[in-house]
């Protein structure tokens, strides 16, 4: 099969998972970010990127984001939100955040391929993506791509659709948030 065949498979598969994607859902996430004082959002390994890369955009948004284990983030406390990316919601680096942020408190959300996963029940917000998990990916069955691509890939898409939201609910265009762009690359 040649690269663009590739391409166009992985495209077919993306637009699957995003029909597939709860409004609901989505929303309920939306809001319990409007809501929270501060988010901040956690996950691992490419999940793990593609929650960093929300975080940034939720600052463009004049929003107080911020990336768990980084030096500069604050303690979390009652009235702020864990966001946590984990295709399986199994992840063993995450569920003692999940369980330590309900402790002091704050809201948790899930977006997962699993809302009975432990993360998943444990969060107050759940949003399912729909795909494999990483073991069962080569398998064929739900996509064509390697462990948790789809996922992974799914999660960063479906964060920026959360921006665009946000962006209209807040009445903000890409010139007000690159005002809080970095400025010294």
């Amino acid at each position: 099969m040649r690269t663009a065949q590739y391409l166009a498979r992985i495209q077919s598969e993306l637009s699957r998972v995003a029909d597939s994607i709860s409004d609901a859902e989505a929303e309920a996430l939306i809001t319990r970010i409007l809501q929270s004082r501060r988010i901040y959002v956690a996950g691992a390994g490419r999940s793990g990127l593609m929650v960093r890369s929300f975080a940034m955009r939720l600052m463009h948004l004049g929003l107080e984001a911020y990336v768990v284990g980084e030096t500069v983030t604050p303690g979390l406390s009652r009235d702020d939100l864990l966001l946590i990316g984990s295709g399986s919601g199994e992840t063993r680096s995450l569920i003692p955040m999940a369980q330590k942020a309900l402790s002091l408190g704050a809201s948790v959300a899930a977006v997962t391929l699993s809302a009975e996963s432990t993360i998943g029940r444990m969060a107050d917000v759940s949003v399912v993506l729909p795909g494999s998990p990483k073991e069962r990916s080569q398998s064929g069955q739900d996509t064509i791509q390697p462990m948790g691509s789809l996922f992974e890939q799914s999660l960063l898409l479906f964060f920026d659709a959360v921006v665009l939201r946000l962006m209209e609910l807040r009445s903000l265009d890409s010139q007000a948030m690159f005002g809080r762009h970095a400025n010294l690359e």
